[in-house]
């Protein structure tokens, strides 16, 4: 393996990890003079108030890694765009919340610059071997991935490290993939950076936590994680969507329950609660160290299935792939994060008492 892309790689990650390790201190003072805080309340499980605004922190880094190590062009300029809009929604909501529907029209400023100006889409999917071309759809889908990626890790930031962890070891996976197929360029550059800066700001926001990312990180994460993704396909690094998805099994099953979970309940899907996967760990282990490790091992044996998949043996990728779908059913089935088992007996009871009647 050429050294020089190595050392190169080397630089890519701890240039801004020590960047954001030491500009966080900094971003934390920022964050308490303005009173960007995250105050405890019943469904958070912290006891005093943190700094928000991890995300300008993330953000700044990801900056210096770009001015240093990236090569300005259209789609770069692009993706800075729109990570700004994204961040500084973020901010203004970290320092005063702002309502669900004015985030969302800024979130989609931000998708539709990146999907526009920067030329980005998801005009095909391969599943199983089988190409489906969505044609007339292309920019539609594309949007709506992109959302849902930023909206993804807004969902599952409930525990120190949680999110922060999960997004490092994604960049790290495509790295991976990207470094074994010798694909390089913007794609393989921002994987890093964002890899670096991810585990910079982890440093601070590892349980016991005196930073969180905020809306401004999580969804400078989600937003990032998207665009990665769909740079991966369109350089043909990762064959298909799916490998991306899949490497960010645990985010998205979390807010696939979430949404099967309030239909059920006849709830709104904007509706928080304490039900989530990390929630469900939480309960068993009571400690949010242990259950974010946990969350991470899995993550990262998700990965594992991917980059053997990506490294042609579809075979033992699928095997591994079954394993982690079935341990998912069992927990699935063994807990409370699809449906609320007190809730819905209460519910029938309710209706087998009206019907008595």
């Amino acid at each position: 393996m050429n050294y020089t892309i190595l050392r190169d790689s080397l630089f890519y990650i701890m240039v801004p990890m020590i960047f954001v390790a030491l500009f966080t201190p900094i971003i934390k003072k920022v964050a308490f003079h303005i009173n960007a805080l995250d105050v405890p309340n019943g469904r958070k499980v912290h006891t005093k108030p943190i700094p928000r605004l991890g995300g300008l922190a993330i953000m700044s880094g990801f900056l210096l890694g770009y001015i240093l190590f990236g090569e300005p062009d259209k789609l770069m300029n692009s993706i800075l765009i729109g990570s700004f809009i994204v961040v500084i929604t973020g901010m203004i909501d970290d320092i005063n919340p702002i309502p669900a529907k004015i985030k969302f029209i800024f979130q989609l400023l931000a998708v539709i610059v990146v999907v526009i100006y920067g030329n980005i889409n998801m005009n095909k999917l391969t599943v199983l071997g089988y190409l489906i071309d969505f044609k007339w759809l292309t920019i539609p889908l594309t949007i709506l991935f992109l959302l849902a990626c930023i909206n993804c890790m807004n969902f599952i930031d409930g525990l120190d490290g949680l999110a922060s962890g999960i997004s490092a070891i994604y960049f790290l996976t495509v790295g991976i993939i990207s470094l074994l197929m010798s694909r390089f360029g913007n794609y393989y550059v921002i994987s890093l950076i964002m890899l670096g800066c991810t585990v910079g700001f982890l440093i601070h926001n590892f349980h016991p936590a005196d930073i969180f990312l905020g809306d401004s990180g999580s969804m400078l994460l989600g937003y990032l994680i998207g665009v990665v993704a769909l740079l991966g396909y369109k350089t043909v690094v990762l064959t298909s969507i799916v490998i991306p998805l899949l490497i960010l099994a645990i985010p998205l099953l979390d807010v696939a329950f979430a949404i099967i979970r309030r239909k059920l309940k006849g709830e709104s899907m904007a509706k928080p609660d304490k039900a989530h996967i990390h929630h469900q760990l939480l309960r068993r282990t009571s400690s949010q160290k242990t259950t974010v490790i946990i969350i991470y091992i899995i993550q990262a044996l998700f990965s594992l299935a991917a980059i053997v998949y990506m490294l042609h043996n579809t075979k033992l990728g699928y095997i591994l792939y079954g394993i982690l779908m079935f341990i998912v059913i069992i927990f699935m089935l063994t807990t409370d994060v699809v449906v609320d088992m007190p809730a819905q007996e209460k519910k029938l009871f309710k209706k087998f008492k009206k019907k008595a009647h």
